[in-house]
């Protein structure tokens, strides 16, 4: 359940808590509706479901300016509608359509939106990191108080390129925030097994930066923390180390239900189920008197009528055509490549 009202929450504007859940709900329709498509064939391939972790992108992206930076990834559709991707043109891409970010030629793993400050999706594990802290030395050296975040999940402060991020962060004080997703599980294996500390955010301190544990499961103490950790940025102080403890419900990827892969238990997952921020969030808006039943009704409704329109788009898009396959593959013309093909 959500933590007790903080001191000001109430004074928070009824239209941002119910944007928040708006987007915690957009989050969760848009991955159940991809599944759908993936098990009609509609989407090859799979995906990995951000189901369960919805409140920690929501509550770092509400925070951010539009020019802000984030990196993401294999786990990023929540990432990239937090950020104020385009449901259509995601659905697109998955669909493999003309009209999809990448031109449907990149898939779930490779969204990006420059002028949304989105840097990516990446299937490379903790590749984003240093993606971030370039973002946010460009911002320092054009003298622009602009912040980088990279998200990463636990599996990912075990790869060297994550440590050397954070290390050259904060010797050059970059304004960059490390999110790490704690959900407990890299792939299959239990982070108990890969890390001797119980809190990974307690690594930040060998870097010389502040490092915060806060509930992922809570949107508002995320806000919160990541709200703290932005202004500590913006000021020139360097960057943050966010922990967010989260769940994923479902598998690390669509196939798993399929291959019946099973290394958690039911009662572990029922346990963490009774925190779903994505139902626990509009009844304590309701309990609270902040929010009417009918007003989260209505936040229910408009997702799913966004969804439907994205889908609709989607089917309708065109797909690439086979002599533009090589399009956009070379910046200069290549030997023996088609004039079409550079």
């Amino acid at each position: 359940m959500l933590r007790p009202v903080a001191k000001g929450v109430k004074a928070m504007e009824k239209a941002t808590l119910l944007s928040l859940y708006r987007t915690m709900r957009l989050i969760r329709r848009f991955e159940e509706r991809i599944v759908e498509l993936i098990n009609r064939n509609e989407i090859p391939g799979v995906t990995h479901e951000y189901v369960g972790e919805e409140a920690v992108a929501t509550g770092v992206c509400s925070v951010l300016r539009p020019d802000d930076v984030i990196t993401s990834t294999h786990r990023g559709h929540g990432h990239i509608l937090a950020k104020g991707g385009q449901p259509r043109r995601m659905i697109a891409e998955l669909m493999g359509r003309e009209s999809g970010y990448n031109r449907g030629r990149g898939g779930s793993m490779h969204i990006a939106d420059l002028s949304l400050g989105i840097y990516g999706a990446n299937g490379i594990v903790g590749a984003g990191a240093p993606i971030a802290c370039g973002a946010a030395f460009a911002a320092k050296l054009n003298g622009k108080d602009r912040v980088a975040v990279a998200f990463f999940g636990d599996g990912a402060t075990n790869q060297g390129v994550v440590h050397e991020a954070m290390n050259l962060a904060a010797i050059w004080s970059l304004p960059v925030i490390f999110v790490c997703e704690n959900n407990g599980y890299a792939i299959s294996a239990s982070i108990k097994e890969m890390a001797t500390i119980e809190r990974l955010s307690d690594r930040a301190r060998g870097y010389g930066m502040p490092g915060e544990w806060v509930d992922g499961m809570d949107v508002l103490a995320v806000r919160g923390a990541a709200e703290k950790a932005v202004a500590h940025a913006r000021r020139g102080e360097g960057p943050t180390f966010l922990e967010c403890r989260t769940y994923r419900f479902v598998g690390h990827f669509t196939a798993e239900r399929a291959l019946n892969i099973r290394y958690r238990g039911d009662e572990e997952i029922a346990e963490w189920r009774k925190r779903d921020p994505v139902e626990t969030f509009p009844a304590w808006l309701e309990r609270e008197g902040i929010a009417t039943a009918a007003e989260t009704e209505g936040v229910r409704r408009e997702v799913e009528g966004a969804l439907e329109d994205a889908i609709a788009f989607a089917r309708a898009s065109p797909f690439p055509q086979g002599e533009e396959a090589l399009d956009g593959m070379y910046a200069t013309s290549y030997p023996n490549l088609p004039a079409r093909g550079v």
